[in-house]
Order: C-alpha cells, then sequence, then structure tokens
C-alpha cells in the first residue's frame, strides 16, 4: 500500500498558486481547499504556512507592498536631480498600481479590500514609503539642492500630494476618468520641488498624520 506523500511546500509556492485561485476565481470563492486541491496538497499541508484564509490574502497584498516598495527605493540613492529621482519614483508606484488595475483586477480589488480592512498594514507600509521619500529629501538638502527644515515633515507632504497617484481607489478612479495622470503627477512634483528649492520652513506645524 502506498502511502500519500505532499511535495515539497513552501510560502512562496503557496502564495502563486492562491493568487492564480483569485485571478481565476475572484477573492470571494477562493478557500484554503481549493488552493490544496490546485497544489496537490491536503488542505491541513497548507497551514503549516498559514492558518487561515484570510492570512494568505493578506500575504498576497503584503508580497505587493513589498514589490512596490523596492521599487521606490530604486530611485532613492541614484543620481540625478531631487525632482527627477521624486517624479520617476512615483510614476513608478503609479504605473505599477495602474497595470495591476487594468490587467490584475482580482488582485487590485483583493488590495483595496486590504486598505479598508487592515490599517495596520497600510499604515506599516506608508511609514516605508515615507522613510524612503525622506531618505530621497535630506539627501538634496545635503547636496544644498533643497532647503528644508524638518526632513519628515516634508516627506509626509510629499507623500500625501503623491497619495492621488498611488492609491489603488484614486487609481481606479483616474484611469476610469481618462485624467492625464503622468501630466499631473509631473506637475505636483515640480510644484513641491519648486517650493523646496527655494526654502521651507515648518517651524511651528504640527507632526505629519500617515497617510498612503
Amino acid at each position: 500500500m502506498q502511502v500519500r506523500t505532499d511535495p515539497p511546500l513552501s510560502a512562496p509556492k503557496v502564495l502563486e498558486t492562491a493568487k492564480l485561485q483569485v485571478r481565476r476565481f475572484g477573492e470571494s470563492k477562493t478557500n484554503v481547499v481549493d488552493i490544496a486541491r490546485a497544489m496537490g496538497v491536503s488542505h491541513a499541508a497548507l497551514y503549516r504556512f498559514y492558518p487561515s484564509k484570510s492570512a494568505i490574502m493578506d500575504a498576497i497584498v503584503q508580497e505587493a507592498m513589498d514589490d512596490e516598495a523596492r521599487l521606490a527605493a530604486m530611485h532613492v540613492d541614484t543620481d540625478g536631480p531631487p525632482a527627477e529621482r521624486l517624479t520617476a519614483m512615483l510614476l513608478d508606484l503609479h504605473r505599477h498600481k495602474r497595470e495591476r488595475f487594468e490587467g490584475d483586477q482580482e488582485i487590485h480589488n483583493l488590495y483595496r479590500r486590504i486598505v479598508v480592512e487592515r490599517p495596520d498594514m497600510i499604515a506599516a507600509y506608508a511609514d516605508r514609503i515615507t522613510a524612503l521619500v525622506a531618505r530621497l529629501i535630506e539627501k538634496a538638502v545635503r547636496r544644498g539642492e533643497w532647503k528644508v527644515d524638518d526632513v519628515q515633515l516634508a516627506a509626509g507632504v510629499v507623500r500625501d500630494a503623491g497619495m492621488i497617484y498611488v492609491h489603488p481607489a484614486f487609481v481606479a478612479q483616474l484611469v476610469t476618468a481618462g485624467a492625464p495622470i503622468e501630466t499631473m503627477l509631473r506637475a505636483t512634483v515640480a510644484t513641491l520641488a519648486r517650493a523646496f528649492e527655494a526654502g521651507v520652513s515648518y517651524k511651528g506645524a504640527a507632526p505629519a498624520d500617515r497617510g498612503l
């Protein structure tokens, strides 16, 4: 009598299969049993990596956030004027999310749900992106390209100004409306950069709240 043994499993393999299931059937019709069946394993085997369906869905979105943070980080320490690097960072983030909205709708919808239901994940993601923007601004200040007396507050301003171009709900609205998004984004960064070049003081300003 042959004893069934599950093939080697890993968290990345589980997520890849889960994403395929979500894309095919939608999040609401995807469950742990279906994912396990698609992998040819017992659903109990999946619990070694994720305790529930919600944990798997969270992990899919966390993986997307990690990818976006790596994408943004590529522009922090590159050469070139800070305005160009900031524009490139936001454009890359926007295009990444736009491509998901236009070509990966079910994952986009999952991401949007997590944005609403998991504020802890979103706050951590916002902190990571804001920290990257702060590094870019700090570098520009050290070089004498921008004049800002509070890098963290300035990074929060940039984050909030850029949110409309990278928040999944806003991206969907702008794309659906046919808005000239990249032109708008470039104009936003140009305005901020001009202010930072002239010099901005945040003395007396309240601490920046988290955003996206």
